[in-house]
């Protein structure tokens, strides 16, 4: 009889406790209401990056209408930082001493990161932007963006250039914004140290706008086989169309995502030059590809436009959303923080590589990219797989 008693009383027990852990240990908990996500991006001034945060918002007002994460809203926090960096900083304390978030994301601004990553570490805050521009979006150790960045790509478009087309001489136009310029020749220096190769010219100091001709006339002289610039849009047709008047040929003109465009491939319909430009995710233009399709519904859905900035705020939600899935209990900056720095490598499939944020004192996870040809006014993918960057 004392047997029985006693197994009875083990199998109460082990069921309070399987109750107990059930109870305590069912997911995300939101007991102060929605949970509350931020986002600073510079929508208006002198870019505007505001896809980003409208393809973020998109998928978290669907997540919403589901029902939310597990029963918990979201309530997104949107604030235009103007691309004025006191704007950017007062943006921040709001939504952190006021909105109280727990954590921004699908944010795309020119200065923010330079501005906000130390508050951020005061206030253990982590920020997953859509779109990462400023070298400190990717030396931080409370930011990591879910794009390539500038930086990543200079070097991946130099690999590209040795490894792919075979050229010997490369050479660097670049246009030097705000604190970039060692971020600029890190990325130089990174490319020489696995290629083994020298840049045969590096100039610095190509302008935003005026006459591209010096710049053209210099690489062409150079010997240049490939030029890899950062130059913006306008910057891109401008410098192309001067190769062209020049009657320059023989040189592959490679450019960072914002050349990658579809207006830039109209402008440039009728150029003989070689032009290829990188990408931060999946091919934006290829509405056929498998891996934009979850991205091409939502956006269809929310009749927003198909960008690749929106690819960033949309990736930036997604991680985001997946991330706070995985916490046991309530919906904090702490634990948010907690479960972004012990988070396992992720694959989705608009990328190249595996997102994590982590626990290290700076954050770059992506190193892949798919390289852009133009033909004939049209993007065609040059690069059959991702292109993935050594890690040393």
């Amino acid at each position: 009889m004392l047997g029985t008693m006693r197994w009875i009383g083990i199998a109460i027990g082990v069921a309070t406790t399987l109750l107990t852990t059930a109870t305590f240990a069912a997911g995300p908990t939101c007991p102060d209401g929605p949970i509350r996500i931020g986002s600073i991006t510079s929508a208006t001034g002198p870019v505007d990056f505001s896809d980003a945060p409208k393809a973020a918002k998109a998928l978290f007002d669907a997540t919403n209408a589901v029902g939310g994460i597990d029963g918990c809203r979201i309530a997104y926090e949107l604030a235009d930082d103007k691309a004025d960096p006191q704007v950017a900083a007062q943006a921040a304390r709001d939504l952190i001493e006021n909105k109280k978030v727990v954590t921004m994301a699908g944010g795309a601004s020119l200065l923010e990161c330079a501005v906000n990553s130390q508050l951020y570490k005061r206030s253990n805050l982590s920020s997953i932007p859509g779109l990462g521009v400023n070298p400190v979006c990717f030396v931080s150790s409370n930011i990591a963006p879910v794009n390539v960045g500038p930086y990543t790509l200079e070097t991946a478009l130099g690999l590209f250039a040795t490894s792919q087309l075979r050229v010997k001489n490369v050479c660097v136009l670049l246009t030097i914004i705000g604190g970039s310029l060692e971020a600029h020749k890190a990325a130089l220096a990174r490319w020489e140290a696995i290629s083994g190769q020298k840049a045969k010219l590096v100039d610095l100091t190509v302008p935003t706008t005026g006459d591209y001709t010096p710049f053209v006339i210099r690489a062409r002289d150079a010997g240049c086989e490939a030029v890899i610039s950062n130059a913006v849009e306008p910057t891109v047709v401008a410098i192309v169309k001067t190769a062209d008047a020049q009657k320059i040929s023989g040189i592959n003109w490679m450019f960072l995502s914002p050349g990658y465009s579809v207006e830039v491939g109209k402008a440039l319909a009728a150029t003989q030059q070689a032009v290829y430009a990188g990408t931060e995710w999946e091919p934006y233009t290829d509405q056929n590809s498998d891996a934009n399709k979850e991205w091409i519904s939502a956006m269809n859905s929310a009749g927003l436009p198909l960008t690749a900035f929106s690819q960033g705020g949309y990736l930036s939600a997604r991680v985001i959303i997946d991330v706070i899935k995985g916490i046991d209990g309530p919906v904090t900056r702490d634990s948010v923080s907690k479960a972004l720095s012990s988070m396992n490598p992720v694959s989705y499939s608009l990328a190249g590589s595996q997102y994590v944020f982590g626990s290290a004192s700076t954050h770059a996870p992506m190193q892949a990219t798919k390289v852009m040809k133009l033909e004939k006014g049209n993007w065609t993918v040059a690069t059959k797989d991702w292109f993935v960057v050594p890690s040393k």
